[in-house]
This record gives structure tokens, sequence and C-alpha cells, in this order.
């Protein structure tokens, strides 16, 4: 009797870890304007970009980095480490930098999880955490929030023996809420000394809150701890993919051996080296975040609709579950109207959009749309 072939031995397969992720699916994106005469222009509010693009420095350093194209970068980042480290006082020795801070969450999971071992991530957390454990070959561990916010208690509660990563952002994507540093420092109290905690700072630069810390002189205190920042937010430079973490020397040490020997270019190292350095640029982009966020938050709930508090550069926005009036529905109206959001479902928030602070015409445009879904619904 002749025994069939097993058929997976026909082709290479992915590890089982592999095969369980889902693919990340950024947020929509859309012409500047729809072909229609007459249509609407386009304002996309669906990826948290900067409404004021990058600094003028950027832009200039980028254009000089251009005419060396045919060589390859410094591979070790040295200008933009060394800015990063003037900008916020740091040894630029302890600094990663890295493809966006995408790069640097899974390169951290590759160096510290194998097989068996467990990375916790809070439920509405960044999507990507879970995708970084699974490549790494770890096993994901969702801890539940409570009112949309990071839950310090069910945190430690759900470390075990197999834990050796968590990862909190803070402020959150996409609820934006966050912890106050003192409930960091009791997260980071409570952790067994092998657990790695990942501060993924992605929106720190955009919080005023005054409890609130990105968890730098953390990192400079323990051996367990590390914080990853990004370019991609307020500095408007997420097409060039340039993110930085800080970490203890060890843990610097354990992510640049795994890192690629380039793995950025160098036309993001200039540009990324000078952006930091425009603090004012920064301060006009604050500055205009925080009057836009209390103006959207507010026309929002005139509405009748309810949004989560943010400390970011967007807003959750709520809605009811009935035909016509669901979340679905109000992104199909506000897509036909040219107001590209994010719908959230992957986040476990089916109900809910998240909807970037624009430029003050994308504002107006998004409140007016909105507005006018909420009249159909009502005369309905």
């Amino acid at each position: 009797m002749t025994v069939p072939a097993d058929p997976s031995a026909a082709r290479p397969l992915p590890r089982p870890g592999v095969l369980a992720i889902e693919a990340y699916v950024p947020g929509k994106s859309g012409p500047e304007k729809s072909g229609a005469p007459g249509a609407h222009p386009v304002h996309k509010l669906s990826s948290n970009e900067t409404p004021l693009g990058p600094s003028p420095r950027a832009i200039a350093a980028l254009s000089e980095a251009a005419g060396k194209l045919a060589l390859y970068p410094d591979g070790n980042a040295t200008r933009l480490r060394q800015a990063i480290a003037d900008r916020y006082r740091l040894d630029p020795a302890r600094i990663v930098c890295g493809a966006g801070s995408d790069e640097l969450l899974s390169f951290l999971a590759y160096a510290f999880l194998e097989a068996g071992d467990e990375g916790i991530y809070t439920e509405h957390g960044f999507l990507v955490y879970r995708i970084a454990i699974l490549a790494a070959g770890g096993t994901p561990v969702v801890v539940p929030e409570r009112d949309l916010t990071a839950d310090v208690d069910a945190i430690l509660a759900a470390v075990t023996p197999r834990t050796r990563i968590v990862y909190l952002a803070n402020p959150n994507n996409p609820t934006g809420t966050y912890l106050p540093f003192c409930e960091v420092r009791r997260l980071h109290a409570g952790l067994p000394p092998r657990v790695l905690l990942v501060l993924d700072g992605a929106y720190a630069e955009y919080v005023g809150a005054a409890d609130y810390e990105a968890g730098l002189a953390l990192v400079h205190e323990a051996r367990n701890v590390v914080t990853t920042r990004t370019f991609s937010k307020i500095h408007g430079l997420a097409s060039l993919r340039i993110g930085w973490m800080v970490a203890p020397p060890e843990v610097a040490d354990a992510v640049n051996r795994i890192r690629g020997p380039f793995n950025l270019s160098g036309l993001a190292i200039a540009a990324g080296a000078a952006a930091i350095a425009d603090e004012d640029h920064v301060a006009a982009a604050i500055a205009h975040n925080d009057a836009w966020l209390a103006r959207v938050g507010e026309g929002v709930r005139a509405l009748g609709l309810a949004i989560t508090p943010s400390v970011a550069n967007f807003v959750l926005v709520h809605f009811p579950d009935a035909p016509g009036r669901s979340a679905a529905d109000a992104d199909a109206f506000l897509t036909e109207r040219g107001i590209i959001v994010r719908r959230v479902s992957a986040y476990g928030l089916p109900g809910s959009l998240r909807v970037t602070i624009g430029s003050q015409a994308a504002n107006e445009a998004f409140l007016s749309a909105l507005a006018a879904f909420m009249d159909e619904t009502r005369a309905r």
C-alpha cells in the first residue's frame, strides 16, 4: 500500500504563528480632488498626519541629501542620533533608529521573545504589537482596558512566568487616552526585572497634561524599560519612515545586532536631524492641534455624539448601533463628501470612527459633513 505524500512537503510553509497574523490595514487614502465636476475636495483624516507638513529645514536638508543618492547612508545614523540626543539631552549610544517606530517595536519582539514566551498589550492597543509578537514566535496576551484606558492592575494580573514583554502606547492609538506617569511607574514597579516594558510615545509631543511624561527618565533609571518615538506624526515625515528608541545599553546592543546595517536612508537621516532641531515648527504644530482638538471635540458633542477625551492629534467619535446611524453609515456618508476617516473595527471598536485633527479647512469640512449626516439621520 502506498502512503500518500504529505501535501505540506510540496511547498515551503511559514511558521503557524505567521499564519495567525492578520495583515495591518492602514488608513484609507484618496486623491487631492475627485475627478467629477463639482465634486468635493478630499480631506484625508485617516492616518494622524500633521496638517502643517514637515519643517522647512527638513525639506532643505532633504534637497541637499538628494545629491548623494549613489552613496550608501551612514549605517549607524550618527547624525540623526546625535540630533535626537542634543534635543532631549540623551546619550546617543543608547539611541537606536529604525524605519518608523514600527520596525523598532518588531525588533524588540525578535530580540526578546521566543516560542512559548508571552507579550502583553491592551485590548485597544496598536495593532502592530500583536503582529510583532506573533512574527517573533511569541504568544499575544490581550488585557482588558477600563474606560478605553490602559488598566495597570489588569496588566499586572496578566503577567505569568512566561511574560517577557509589555507594550504600552501612551497616549494610546486609536483611543487618545493616556496613563499619568505615576501609573506608568506603578506598572514598572510591579513587573519582574526580566520583563521588558516598551513605552510607545508616538504621540508624546502633543500631550500637555501636567501628569504626563513619555518615560525618558525611567529608561535611564531602569534596565528593563524602552521608549519608542516617531517622526511620522508631529514632525511630518511619515513618508520617509523614521523612528527612534532610547534603551538601556544591553537592550540597544541586542537590537543593533539584528538591525539591518542600512535600515535608514540618507534622505531620512538628513531630514530627521533637521526636523528635530526645529523646535519652532513643533511648537506651531502643538498650538494648532491644541486649538482644533478642542474645537472639533466641542463640535462633535454639539451634534449629540460622544467622543473619548483625547490628548493626541485625533478624536474617537462614537455612533449609535442603529440602522442608518452607525459608524459604518457615517463613514460611507463622509467618504462620499471627500472626508476620509478611519474605521477602527479591527481595534474592537466597530461603533467608532477615528478622526485626525487636520487643517482648518479639513476640520470645518468634517464638522459640516458630520452635521449633514446627523440631520439626515434625524429626518428619517
